[in-house]
């Protein structure tokens, strides 16, 4: 685990660092800054372009990290790499092509709720294809074992940027429409960065002659264009479907709640980026025991340190709300919904890892049809009649029931699975901390209430997993700290 530790920390502090700047950005200058119908809109295209991503992407980013390490010579590694490359074409050109010959009647069926979007309908295919091809170099350095750059790229680059933005807005510099197409030009940056550093890295000698067995590559980049758009579906989807189905300033509210949530999210992302190349060599190399041994540590320790996040939002959830505008108060049990939501996945470790890069990855096609179906149906039952809360729920239910059918299908193939006695343990503490600590409030200003409590509740939570040594890795990383 040395280097997934090393890369894990560094890319977790790279990851908070651009969700800090992000909560600048969601929490306090998008809801001062543009009026909640644009916040809305600008929620709405990049949630649409993030659900188009992995479609354009052609299982690109899946495929480079599962079959790279399987390839030895350099002549096989630089044929596959160049295939990789052009095959995102193979559905960019086409519905490049269609979208031009249909652009008005796309753009008024996505505006018959919102007229607003029909204006901008084009920048969701333009940051849809930057997105894309940003994963398929970012996968290209990262199955190099070189995440770190990429990760900044992809969790801070482009929110500072959009921080500058946003400030040229409210200084009268540019209008919130010139904003709008703004972004366009930030993730386009972004991709050609990307695409310079890993081109830094390896530089494509192009040759079409492929000296590998091309057809296991195409049909798994095929099969994964479905299931591997499965999570990116699921985190977006809902976004979606609101600006579709309610007034679209309610997709602002709605994202000023999953923003609060999704900061659980981020150490799961920070060791993602190293952990999948590692899965992707264990299974190539039939190394079951490391396998077994990478699932449950990176379990526990995403648990431990999720949770712990976890416990400091659900317990300060109110003083947060308190910080915000008053027209965005709509959102707090999103953000307990949300926030289970993305505690379930830290607890699944690297879990997806294991299925999208060994043989079995085409059940996680049937299963993403099958939850994304159920997710559509539960957003069009729960929206209408809960609003943003039905999304949220709609969320929860698709979400428990993909996770479930992962867990039982790793076990069943694989017979191994992520939990000890050590995780039960974990969940005691976190539902102990909630309890003791929700209700419990200062009477100070909302800011130093939270540190205050946030400090206490970081260190009672720290002590106890320290103590009864729940993980390792984070006693070893907690004793190093203490030492300084």
């Amino acid at each position: 685990m040395g280097i997934v530790i090393n890369q894990s920390i560094k890319n977790t502090i790279t990851t908070y660092l651009g969700f800090f700047i992000g909560a600048i950005n969601t929490l306090f200058l998008y809801t001062n800054f543009l009026s909640k119908d644009y916040f809305g809109l600008v929620v709405f295209i990049l949630s649409t372009a993030n659900i188009m991503m992995p479609f354009l992407m052609f299982g690109v980013s899946n495929s480079l990290v599962k079959f790279y390490s399987s390839y030895k010579t350099r002549k096989q590694q630089n044929s596959f790499l160049v295939l990789m490359l052009f095959l995102p074409l193979l559905i960019i050109i086409p519905l490049g092509l269609i979208g031009t010959l249909s652009y008005e009647i796309i753009s008024h069926w996505l505006s018959k709720k919102n007229v607003i979007i029909k204006e901008y309908t084009w920048t969701i295919y333009v940051i849809a294809i930057a997105m894309a091809y940003f994963e398929v170099f970012f996968s290209w350095s990262k199955v190099h074992l070189k995440s770190v750059f990429g990760n900044f790229m992809k969790e801070v680059f482009h929110r500072i940027a959009v921080l500058i933005a946003l400030l040229m807005v409210y200084y009268n510099f540019i209008t919130v429409e010139v904003f709008i197409y703004t972004l366009v030009v930030i993730y386009v940056l972004r991709m050609l960065i990307m695409k310079i550093y890993a081109f830094s890295i390896r530089f494509p000698k192009f040759s079409f002659q492929f000296s590998f067995k091309a057809s296991p590559v195409l049909k798994y980049s095929l099969l994964i264009i479905i299931a591997g758009s499965v999570a990116m579906l699921m985190l977006d989807l809902d976004k979606s479907m609101l600006g579709q189905l309610i007034v679209i300033d309610n997709v602002a509210d709605y994202s000023v709640a999953t923003f609060i949530a999704i900061v659980i999210a981020v150490p799961a992302r920070a060791m993602h980026q190293i952990t999948y190349p590692l899965t992707a060599s264990y299974l190539n190399n039939n190394d079951t025991a490391s396998l077994n041994d990478l699932y449950k540590k990176s379990s526990i320790n995403l648990f431990i340190i999720g949770g712990l996040i976890f416990v400091l939002i659900i317990t300060n959830i109110n003083m947060l709300y308190a910080l915000l505008p008053e027209a965005y108060n709509k959102g707090l049990y999103v953000v307990i919904i949300i926030s289970v939501v993305k505690l379930m996945d830290n607890l699944l470790g690297n879990n997806n890892a294991i299925l999208f890069n060994s043989n079995y990855y085409r059940v996680i096609l049937i299963f993403g049809i099958v939850v994304i179906i159920l997710a559509v149906v539960l957003n069009l039952i729960l929206i209408p009649k809960w609003n943003i809360l039905g999304a949220a729920l709609a969320t929860l239910i698709s979400f428990f029931i993909y996770n479930i059918l992962k867990l039982w299908y790793v076990k069943h193939k694989f017979n191994i699975q992520p939990f000890t006695i050590q995780t039960f343990k974990v969940l005691l503490l976190i539902i102990a901390l909630c309890f003791v600590f929700y209700f419990w409030e200062f009477s100070f200003h909302p800011i130093a209430n939270i540190a205050l409590k946030g400090l206490l509740v970081s260190v009672f939570y720290g002590g106890v997993v320290y103590a009864f040594n729940l993980s390792k890795d984070i006693s070893a990383l907690i004793k190093k700290i203490v030492k300084l």
